[in-house]
């Protein structure tokens, strides 16, 4: 209702969005849940633990939807292309969340009240609640047992917690970045290059034989190609999209690209690139991008500069291994044919420089006139001299012109003189200045993020001041979307920590939250590394989800601690209470968002290897954090009540009025349960 009402419409990211939250949208309606059967466990009837845990779980479950849902924000605000991307992916998951919670505190306990059964001491259990109540009882002591060592070991857990935030940076610095993959789109598209001055004849000739080689491929279905000067060709370029088989019925499409390009490139005279066509494509700042998904340009206000600093640079990009194909779209040993007009000799006949000017762009630029349309078809019709009239420079010689009088035909080379160069095929200009755009591809396994450090430290060393270079297209997006997404990492958890330090009226028990988000990001970051996934674009919106979902064992270890602790129990037994309380449903959360993940981790659907790095990044932060911060978690808690104790309720302004915490064992201190005692105590 909510997509239909912003008008958003269900295609891949919106998709996307709803699939990912299926595994972590039932997390609330779980707690709930769980917390109702525990009591009722303990011998409560349904609706009295349903009321009971509505009283005891309402502001775990809203401070869980709060935080999860303000992880997402920055990706609302995000600016730029990117940020119109994935608003509409960011905005679907958060109405989502809110609506999972607002569900999970009106529906599900009416839903727990009403259909569930007691299930006291004496209740009849089916054979699958005992087997697994016996699995959950012996899990249940090793976790209690192991908790107590590492809450009487205190010093293990800050070097785990450090160890994991060293690998966070450590990983994210090895893990090659990149933009968006480029996906499976079963669609080839390339470029080819002729000679500089190749006549119309020739480039027909060659795109014949482009032709002719595609059709051989038993993987392709059929192509376009398209040669010949237009606004985004020049005269000796030109284009094929070609339409290969589904993916089931052939090798990846990289493969398939590579096998095709070496055969292209085997014709004599030929430049050929190719590649897979991007699901998405993006082209800014370059007026266009035919020779390579990636570009770097250099301008400036001086042409032979900026043209003597793009053949440099041209020279030191080719240096660079990971490149597959570097080009460039200066064309200097054109064949041209400088035309002068002899103004005295005009003037004499008569003759206007603009009528001169007329007859040559009529004559050789294919004048467009009009559009005759036909019922079966539409002709545009386009003055011009033959072919054969137009061969030679002499033929200047045969065309004549009129007086402005009209009275008599004037032989154009009266008028002209011409003479034959070699120069620039066209002068092109970038932001109103003189401009060299390089265009390259990568190999595959090679990240782009590593290819514009080079570019970047290779253009420092040959570009000077009064020249301006800066990457384009696909490449500018990416290093402005790297830069702005660590941003918003960052202003993700400070949002988190604003939102918790309101919720908790506390200062430092947020920061016990957030402290599983190192734990959670090595483990993701490790996922890709293993499986050699590079951190695209789908890899960051997982590590945003990863935050959201993960801060919720603290959230929930948290919030049952300080219960306890209010209620003047120790500080140590509280957590580990907590921590026992809150195991089982910590467990069905994780396991819910980690299927729920799954699909995307595994790769399934069509075009599914794209999205993968954001389902891997998702199951392998859950698995691995699900085993460290029920651990660690704990004693750093006990970090901060301890410096919450003794620093900040001493103070005026960070201080607040508590009962008193009593160490365990002490006089006066509740008396731990068997339950909750280690094995030997």
């Amino acid at each position: 209702m909510a997509m239909r009402f912003l008008g958003y419409s269900l295609d891949n990211l919106s998709l996307m969005a709803l699939t990912l939250a299926i595994g972590f949208l039932v997390d609330d309606a779980i707690v709930f849940l769980e917390n109702t059967v525990r009591r009722m466990e303990r011998g409560e009837q349904p609706f009295e633990a349903a009321i009971n845990s509505a009283k005891e779980i309402s502001f775990t479950i809203l401070s869980m939807t709060i935080s999860l849902a303000a992880v997402f924000i920055p990706l609302v605000f995000m600016s730029g292309l990117v940020g119109r991307i994935f608003r509409e992916f960011a905005i679907t998951i958060v109405i989502a969340i809110f609506a999972s919670g607002l569900v999970s505190l009106t529906l599900t306990p009416l839903m727990c009240a009403r259909l569930l059964k007691p299930r006291g001491e004496g209740s009849k259990k089916t054979w699958m609640e005992r087997v697994i109540g016996g699995i959950e009882k012996r899990v249940l002591a090793l976790y209690g047992a192991s908790l107590w060592w590492f809450l009487r070991h205190r010093w293990v857990s800050p070097i785990i917690w450090v160890v994991c935030l060293a690998g966070t940076i450590l990983l994210f610095m090895l893990i090659p970045k990149a933009f968006l993959p480029p996906g499976d789109s079963s669609v080839i598209f390339g470029a080819f290059i002729a000679r500089e001055g190749s006549s119309p004849d020739q480039m027909k000739a060659l795109q014949n034989r482009v032709d002719e080689m595609l059709h051989q491929d038993p993987n392709v279905i059929t192509d376009f190609t398209l040669t010949g000067a237009t606004g985004f060709l020049a005269a000796n370029q030109g284009i094929t999209f070609t339409f290969i088989k589904p993916p089931e019925e052939r090798p990846p499409i990289g493969t398939v690209t590579a096998q095709m390009m070496g055969k292209l490139n085997s014709i004599p005279g030929v430049f050929t690139f190719l590649r897979p066509f991007p699901v998405l494509e993006i082209s800014t700042g370059v007026t266009s991008q035919q020779q390579g998904q990636y570009a770097f340009a250099v301008s400036g206000a001086s042409p032979d500069q900026v043209y003597d600093v793009g053949q440099k640079l041209l020279g030191k990009l080719m240096q660079y291994p990971g490149f597959l194909t570097v080009s460039s779209d200066f064309y200097n040993n054109t064949p041209n044919l400088d035309i002068d007009i002899r103004r005295d000799q005009a003037k004499t006949y008569g003759v206007s420089e603009t009528r001169i000017l007329t007859l040559l762009r009529n004559a050789y630029s294919q004048n467009y006139l009009y559009l005759i349309k036909k019922p079966e078809d539409q002709y545009q019709v386009i003055l011009e001299v033959e072919d054969s009239a137009r061969a030679n420079p002499e033929d200047l010689s045969k065309l004549y012109i009129k007086s402005d009088n009209g009275q008599r035909l004037v032989p154009l080379g009266q008028l002209v003189t011409w003479k034959q160069t070699l120069g620039p095929q066209a002068v092109n200009h970038l932001n109103q200045f003189t401009s060299v755009t390089l265009f390259f591809n990568l190999k595959p396994g090679v990240a782009l993020g590593d290819a514009t450090n080079f570019i970047q430290k290779a253009a420092a060393e040959v570009v000077p001041p009064s020249v301006r270079a800066e990457l384009q297209g696909e490449a500018q997006t990416f290093s402005n979307t790297v830069t702005s997404l660590t941003i918003l990492m960052a202003l993700a958890v400070f949002v988190m920590y604003v939102i918790l330090a309101i919720l908790y009226e506390s200062y430092v028990h947020p920061l016990t939250v957030l402290s599983t988000l190192p734990t959670a990001l090595v483990g993701g970051l490790l996922t890709l590394f293993l499986f050699g996934q590079e951190a695209s674009l789908y890899a960051f919106v997982g590590m945003f989800m990863l935050m959201g979902i993960v801060k919720k064992n603290g959230i929930m270890i948290v919030d049952f601690a300080r219960a306890r602790v209010d209620a003047g129990e120790a500080a140590d037994k509280a957590i580990h209470d907590a921590s026992m309380d809150r195991f089982r449903p910590i467990l069905m959360t994780t396991l819910a968002a980690v299927f729920g993940a799954m699909p995307i981790a595994l790769g399934y659907g069509a075009d599914g290897s794209s999205r993968r790095p954001l389902g891997l990044v998702v199951v392998g932060g859950l698995v691995v954090s699900q085993f460290i911060t029920l651990f660690i978690t704990p004693v750093i808690y006990l970090y901060f009540e301890v410096f919450q104790e003794k620093v900040l309720d001493r103070t005026s302004f960070f201080g607040k009025r508590r009962p008193a915490m009593l160490p365990a064992g002490a006089k006066g201190a509740p008396e731990p349960l068997a339950s909750d005692l280690s094995p030997g105590e």
